[in-house]
């Protein structure tokens, strides 16, 4: 494969955060885009209405790729079936200093710290202003470092009020390790106060807007049994599962030192446990995250009861074509039933 063999060596020799932004820029390119259109096409595997959604297909891009909703156009020409863009907090932030980006190579995997680093949610609405209608689009909020927890819920309505007309979902983060004291936010008495709030707004629409949930997996059996008894009482529609871990467990990179959240092929197995437990535990959507590098994990977490799934680190190290590979694996899946 000759991403694997050639690009990636290449462009695993340069800082993986300024690679990314320049890869983000090269898709905005009307003739790359043209070029992934023709060769990997957003395949034909809709897995039907999902909250009342029509994917056409079940494939997505999870938050942090495209923060600021500002390579859509692009980002969709790889085939995905949606894309989530965010985090993005109220009022604009740099994030955590330069270097936060960090490549595991021993272990498949990606530390980051970003911190959500984003221009804002007025800029993410005036760019989802030029791309609305493009692909099914969520919104995932959450709230400035600058915010105590007691008055997170105010970030969090006002990023839901801003881009309430211009995304089809929304994803409320509470759950990112990189931003001090937010995973308090999925204790139950925090997290109801936000989802509640949400639910208020949201309701008052004569069809109101998905709502999902995303949770860390560092989290115990009896937390996650809380937070199903909430999203239950508020009738959220479903968890992401999951976010970065903090773990460090069975580790080999020495880039392991480095602070912030896990993603890759190391969280495969616990998130999978996850969409297990939850779908087993609750009548929830579940998307599934973490660690989805080939077809057979796709498949595997559609098995353990994913509804829909998402990646970002598996793109990175097996490429662009992983979409395509994916969404054709699930339609031959699909037609040999």
């Amino acid at each position: 494969m000759i991403y694997k063999s050639a690009i990636r060596p290449l462009l695993f020799r340069f800082d993986a955060e300024t690679i990314h932004e320049r890869v983000n820029t090269l898709l905005d390119k009307g003739a790359v885009q043209a070029f992934f259109r023709t060769f990997a096409g957003r395949g034909n595997d809709a897995p039907g209405k999902v909250m009342g959604l029509n994917f056409p297909n079940p494939v997505g891009l999870a938050a942090g790729f495209d923060k600021n909703a500002e390579h859509l156009e692009g980002l969709s020409s790889l085939g995905f079936g949606f894309i989530e863009v965010g985090t993005v907090t109220p009022r604009p932030q740099p994030g955590n200093p330069r270097p936060r980006l960090f490549r595991l190579r021993g272990d498949q995997a990606i530390i980051n710290r970003m911190g959500f680093n984003n221009k804002g949610v007025e800029y993410a609405l005036e760019r989802l202003k030029l791309s609305r209608g493009k692909c099914i689009v969520g919104g995932n909020i959450g709230k400035n470092k600058t915010t105590d927890n007691e008055n997170a819920v105010g970030d969090y309505l006002y990023c839901f009020r801003t881009l309430y007309d211009y995304v089809d979902y929304f994803t409320v983060n509470v759950s990112s390790p990189n931003t001090p004291g937010l995973r308090a936010l999925q204790d139950k008495e925090a997290l109801h106060k936000i989802l509640n709030s949400l639910q208020d707004y949201n309701q008052g629409f004569n069809k109101p807007k998905p709502v999902l949930l995303k949770i860390a997996p560092d989290i115990s059996r009896d937390a996650l049994d809380e937070i199903l008894e909430v999203t239950g009482e508020n009738a959220i529609n479903g968890i992401i599962a999951t976010n970065t871990t903090i773990s460090r467990d069975g580790l080999v990179s020495p880039e392991k030192e480095q602070q912030g959240g896990l993603s890759g092929r190391p969280l495969f197995k616990v998130s999978t446990d996850f969409i297990r437990y939850i779908k087993e535990n609750s009548k929830l959507v579940v998307v599934g995250a973490g660690g989805i590098f080939s077809p057979g994990d796709a498949l595997e977490k559609i098995k353990a009861g994913a509804d829909l799934i998402q990646i970002y680190t598996g793109l990175i190290y097996q490429g662009p074509f992983l979409v395509r590979r994916i969404v054709r694996a699930l339609k031959k899946t699909a037609v040999s039933k």
